[in-house]
């Protein structure tokens, strides 16, 4: 194996930089569901979301994998990055006279990253994998061109059928019959990957920090506004201590001891689609008890400000259960003490709401960050044993 193919590589500049185009994304998505807050605005914005994140993680992945300081990979970022400026300026009326301002960068995105790492592999398996890849987004590359043509009423489910096929690439880490892939096959720098998940998240809930703060700034300056922009606050610094209150040492040594780290990675990054959905839709429900703190309680209130924190916790969940196995349990019971309070919501004024789940999620972080302690500390004495 090439000695530069085992190296702990920092993440550079230019891989932030391209973050940036994604937090705009967010935004986008956000502003797209509080204004179609129904069942349709909702598939629509998990469509979007599917299509944005997915290009997100096909390029870190392959930046990753190709070594983001050669000449061909910070070509291949700037070029996406550009692209995705486009893609994301058109989320908003993506449904409407943008179809195809959105899916053509699309497809370049998806199809040029690709190519470019199945030509520029350093190895064989590399290259292999991704001319697999290849045929993935060209199985799902006529629905998304077919939507865009239709009317915006198929649109949504030709987009769907879109969007299933490369989540379900993503998911399965895009198999052909007979031949898929295996991590130790594969040169991979995990750690790498790893901080850009981190950053990435970070960046997530700064966004919806600045939403806050941009919904405050058009509120009236009154105790009920305080109170609610201090309760959004809360509750995000919350679910940042459910991860990062220990829970980043325990994925770090679970991947470090396990004999598939590109598995253990892909996990996280498949958890990350319902993270972000959980982020997207907390957004909007911060938006809408900022607004009317002292209105009242709405299925859409309840669904958006509890539903995202409870997919949070069980995506989470789930990931600690197949990676670290451990800290998962006490996530699924918070997961469902969010839906309990969450029907309770439907009655209660926004602020209240908001308090109960500033309990639950204080609560929820103190219990995780002395699980993650534990189970960091087993982990380390079985790799010793």
């Amino acid at each position: 194996m090439p000695e530069s193919l085992r190296l702990r590589r920092p993440v550079s500049p230019l891989e932030l930089f391209y973050d940036l185009v994604f937090v705009f994304a967010v935004s986008q998505l956000s502003h797209h569901l509080l204004e179609h807050q129904d069942w349709r605005g909702a598939g629509e914005t998990a469509v979007l979301l599917v299509a944005v994140f997915g290009t997100w993680a096909y390029t870190s992945y392959q930046a990753t994998l190709l070594d983001v300081h050669r000449t061909v990979t910070r070509w291949m970022v700037v070029i996406v990055m550009g692209l995705g400026l486009f893609m994301n300026s058109a989320i908003p009326r993506a449904f409407d006279d943008r179809a195809w301002l959105f899916v053509i960068p699309l497809l370049l995105i998806l199809f040029l990253a690709s190519a470019v790492t199945a030509l520029a592999g350093r190895t064989d398996a590399l290259r292999e994998h991704f001319r697999r890849t290849l045929v993935w987004i060209a199985a799902s590359a006529p629905l998304w061109i077919v939507g865009a043509a239709v009317g915006s009423e198929a649109r949504l489910w030709w987009w769907a059928a879109a969007a299933l096929v490369d989540l379900t690439g993503t998911w399965l880490a895009h198999p052909l019959p007979g031949r898929a892939l295996s991590g130790q096959e594969l040169a991979f720098d995990a750690e790498h990957m790893i901080e850009r998940l981190r950053l990435f998240f970070i960046v997530l809930l700064g966004e919806t920090v600045l939403t806050a703060g941009r919904v405050m700034s058009d509120a009236p300056l009154d105790a009920p506004t305080v109170f609610a922009t201090a309760g959004v606050f809360a509750a995000l610094v919350c679910l940042w201590a459910v991860y990062f209150g220990g829970g980043e040492d325990v994925f770090r040594t679970a991947v470090e001891t396990t004999t598939d780290p590109v598995r253990s990675v892909r996990l996280g990054v498949n958890s990350a689609y319902a993270v972000l959905a959980a982020l997207v839709a907390l957004a909007v429900g911060s938006e809408l008890v900022i607004a009317h703190p002292l209105g009242h309680g709405s299925v859409t209130l309840a669904l958006l400000l509890f539903g995202g924190p409870a997919l949070y916790l069980a995506a989470t969940g789930w990931f600690f259960r197949t990676t670290a196995h451990g800290a998962w349990t006490e996530r699924i019971i918070a997961c469902a003490v969010c839906i309990m309070a969450g029907t309770a919501a439907v009655w209660l004024p926004p602020l209240a709401s908001l308090a109960l789940l500033d309990v639950i999620l204080v609560i929820t972080a103190v219990v995780l960050a002395r699980a993650h302690q534990s189970l960091t500390r087993s982990l380390q004495a079985a790799t010793e044993a």
